[in-house]
């Protein structure tokens, strides 16, 4: 079983391209996967949207966090693939259609993992902008490994934690299997 973990992070903001309705337009700076065939991550740039997407579907199953409200909506501007048909495990989606509202990687991850994103979109942006490649594959790469710890820390014990409003943890059960 050939799992690929992925996430990917944009040339632009929303400011730049007139909102969310435009995701198509934010552009790739970067991508990285974490495939469980090969134990290994691999990042790719624009130049390399092809491959990723061939690797995306040669894929046993695609997980992620906001894979179908995002990441493939922006990889919509290089391929006319219908990746929402890929076999896909959006954890946000899950735990949307278990909550009713959605939560972020970094606070799933803060109460559940007891560990924190590295960055943000806003800086990712940022730091492609300045040409800093480096840091942005690694932002990227340490949001693919806390969205693979996740996973399995819901895998193997039937839930994560969230914050609520008071910033509480609060369980909810997850079946990923």
């Amino acid at each position: 079983m050939n799992d690929i973990f992925f996430d990917l992070e944009t040339q632009k903001a929303f400011h730049d391209v007139g909102g969310r309705e435009n995701l198509r337009l934010l552009r790739v700076s970067v991508a990285v996967t974490f495939s469980t065939a090969t134990n290994e991550f691999k990042a790719y740039t624009e130049k390399d949207v092809s491959a990723l997407i061939a690797d995306l579907k040669a894929a046993d199953r695609v997980i992620g966090f906001n894979l179908f409200n995002f990441d493939y909506q922006v990889l919509k501007a290089y391929t006319s693939e219908r990746l929402s048909d890929l076999n896909t495990l959006d954890l946000l989606e899950e735990l949307y259609n278990k909550l009713g509202f959605r939560v972020g990687l970094d606070a799933l991850a803060s109460v559940t993992l007891g560990v924190q994103k590295s960055a943000d979109g806003l800086l990712a942006v940022r730091w492609f902008r300045e040409g800093k490649l480096d840091q942005l594959i690694a932002y990227c790469r340490d949001d693919v490994a806390i969205t693979k710890q996740l996973f399995e820390f819901g895998r193997d014990n039937g839930y994560v934690l969230y914050p609520d409003r008071m910033g509480r943890p609060q369980r909810v059960a997850v079946r990923w299997k």
